[in-house]
């Protein structure tokens, strides 16, 4: 189905049309959020309908000039909330934003930003869509109550009594934890274990933007500089996939173990070697303070689970995995359409060898205790291993919200003014 777009004359351009792109606009237009990607979304579909039954020799019907998309945007907005918030969509320049400076605990002065403010919710544990309302609602509760600065600490208790209210303890408790471990300056070490085509690199890139960490280590960049520095006559097991390594070992090509052992013996002797790498980007982590995401197949559960010892940092170690041996060769294949170098042809023609490292895996998970998430879905998984991570962290920063937050005790126990945010209410009230 062809993608409408937006021919905008006066630059010549001719653009898809993004939801996302007028929703924002039209909440700097006034609206709330829920009201805005609501209409969004009808001018969407009307846009789409005309796609639909438009001819295909009649390509331009596909296209709307920018200024008729704003006309038709105007008319919904009159005919919905008013001549005031038409005219403030069609001139926003003469609707000054209004700034909420956000005072840090040094002094400095930064704007609200919405999205900063989302992605910390989202690292405590709410779905995207969960923190967007959240976001939107606490700021208009902050513009309707005039608040022209506010310290980041009276911000962060705000918005865990808002969560406390309106989503529950629960959702607030998250928050608390996340919070207090963000003041603690201690880093946050991720181990991603599992099999080849579970979606480890993609897992670890969207989480590492979920919770804000720049640093992410594939142990298969790890194992290629370490075949540049030992040639595969010296170290052969290393010069091999991890679930063929079996045939580099002295019985390996004698067969006359059992299938599942000696593909576990095989990966084993690969996974030790990579050990001192991983441990070396591991302590340069710890020894900077920085976060960092390890992801790679030679993440072995024991290794894992040895590292929950060190102190000066808070280890999670995840084990991934595709459940169903169709889906799994699904995800193989498509690692070949995408990415024809990574030899998907190759990996399917021995995917026994594959699934039976990962039921290698998955029992040594088991046995040692390493949280196992089902990737039938990214962000579902995404979001299991973000309460994973919470659960991780619960015990050691529970604490009084007060005290987290550097609050005095306010009158019942909250600000005055707290906005309620539960999804479903058309906009948040006051007390």
């Amino acid at each position: 189905m062809a993608k409408p777009h937006i021919v905008v004359l006066s630059e010549q351009t001719r653009v898809p049309f993004l939801r996302g792109i007028l929703t924002s606009s039209l909440q700097d237009a006034g609206l709330s959020f829920e009201d805005a990607y609501d209409l969004a979304s009808q001018i969407r579909n009307q846009l789409q309908e005309q796609t639909e039954s438009s001819s295909d020799d009649i390509p331009e019907q596909t296209e709307v000039l920018s200024d008729d998309l704003r006309e038709r945007v105007s008319e919904l907005l009159e005919a919905r909330f008013g001549p005031e918030a038409a005219s403030r969509y069609r001139q926003p320049h003469k609707r000054a934003p209004a700034t909420i400076l956000v005072e840090s605990r040094d002094g400095q002065l930064t704007p609200f930003s919405r999205g900063l403010h989302m992605r910390f919710l989202g690292a405590s544990g709410l779905t995207p869509q969960v923190s967007s309302l959240v976001t939107s609602r606490i700021y208009e509760h902050l513009l309707r109550v005039g608040v022209k600065k506010i310290p980041t600490r009276k911000l962060s208790y705000l918005t865990y009594l808002a969560l406390r209210k309106s989503l529950g303890p629960k959702a607030a408790s998250n928050f608390l934890i996340w919070s207090a471990f963000s003041d603690s300056g201690k880093p946050l070490l991720i181990l991603i274990g599992g099999t080849i085509g579970c979606g480890k690199s993609t897992i670890a890139t969207a989480l590492a933007h979920r919770l804000d960490i720049v640093r992410i280590q594939s142990t298969d960049m790890l194992r290629e500089v370490m075949r540049t520095m030992m040639p595969e006559r010296l170290m052969p097991i290393l010069h091999t996939s991890s679930f063929e390594a079996w045939r580099k070992l002295p019985f390996g090509e004698d067969g006359h173990k059992d299938p599942d052992r000696l593909v576990a013996d095989g990966y084993q002797s690969q996974a030790e070697l990579l050990t001192v790498a991983c441990d070396a980007v591991l302590n340069r982590a710890r020894t900077e303070r920085v976060s960092l995401i390890l992801e790679g197949v030679h993440i072995q559960p024991a290794f894992a689970n040895n590292l929950r010892q060190i102190d000066d940092a808070l280890v999670v170690p995840i084990e991934l995995a595709v459940l169903k041996q169709k889906e799994l060769r699904w995800r193989i294949k498509g690692r070949g359409a995408h990415a024809p170098r990574r030899r998907a042809r190759r990996y399917l023609d021995r995917f026994d060898a594959i699934w039976r490292l990962q039921s290698f895996l998955l029992s040594e998970a088991d046995r040692f205790d390493v949280p196992i998430i089902a990737n039938v879905d990214m962000d579902r998984a995404i979001e299991e291993i973000v309460l994973v991570i919470i659960e991780r962290l619960r015990p050691f920063f529970a604490g009084d919200p007060r005290e987290v937050f550097e609050q005095r005790p306010a009158r019942r126990d909250r600000p005055p003014g707290e906005p309620t945010i539960a999804p479903g209410t058309s906009r948040p009230t006051a007390e």
